[in-house]
């Protein structure tokens, strides 16, 4: 049980899922799965995107630690601190084994990334990030978790793929996240609602938020099932 909840409160279980999401994609494409730098890449970098934005509140508002949100922070704060250091030191090593077109394409995204997490200018009442503009942060999500999950295995691979099918995978993938993101939206209610940052829980309310990612999810699995049948596919999508 501690080692579960260390998975999840490290952020360490997403990291693994993007890593994981990416390897589901080179099966989608044919490729044999295989571990790549561009992998480990993913992996340091979702650890510190999803510890950074905490790393900066606390750093900005000490009180924070206080909060029942970041009560394991303050009860680990020098393990926190050494995570987001290590996850520097990690993404860092591995850029140097990367191919130069995966770190080409890579670096727009890590700076929407980077954006959305840290400041960009101060404003009256505080900070300002990318995240507090209204309604962008889900969308936002599902676009760089899309395109960093699809895009760079196949630019990895250097090999050329149908059009139609990569487009299919990566609005899949987007409408996937965008659902599964939509219960976090609705578990932070509370804190965003205090903050001012407007999402489609605080907006529609949860009960309604739930039912739109109930959609999305069926959305997602009524275009896989035609786009993998029309593709004779459909075993990729046996469990």
């Amino acid at each position: 049980m501690k080692f579960l909840n260390l998975l999840v409160n490290t952020n360490i279980y997403i990291s693994l899922a993007a890593v994981f999401l990416s390897l589901e994609t080179q099966v989608q494409l044919g490729m044999r799965p295989q571990l790549h730098p561009y992998l480990f890449i993913i992996f340091f970098a979702t650890i510190f995107e999803y510890n950074v934005h905490r790393l900066v509140t606390i750093l900005t508002h000490k009180e924070a630690l206080k909060d029942a949100k970041h009560t394991w922070v303050g009860r680990n704060l020098i393990f926190f601190y050494f995570l987001v250091g290590a996850s520097i030191i990690g993404f860092l090593i591995a850029i140097c084994f990367a191919r130069r077109e995966v770190l080409i394409s890579l670096a727009p995204i890590a700076l929407i990334t980077i954006f959305y997490s840290l400041p960009v200018f101060k404003k009256n009442a505080g900070i300002f990030r990318f995240r507090e503009i209204p309604f962008l942060k889900i969308f936002l999500i599902a676009f760089v978790w899309s395109a960093v999950t699809i895009l760079l295995p196949i630019i990895q691979s250097g090999q050329n793929y149908n059009y139609l099918h990569v487009f299919l995978m990566f609005f899949e993938r987007f409408i996937f996240i965008f659902a599964i993101t939509i219960p976090f939206d609705i578990r932070d209610m509370k804190a965003d609602g205090s903050s001012g940052l407007k999402t489609i829980p605080l907006l529609l309310g949860a009960k309604k938020a739930i039912f739109v990612s109930n959609i999305s999810l069926l959305i997602f699995f009524v275009l896989c099932l035609l786009h993998y049948t029309a593709m004779n596919l459909l075993f990729l999508l046996a469990p």
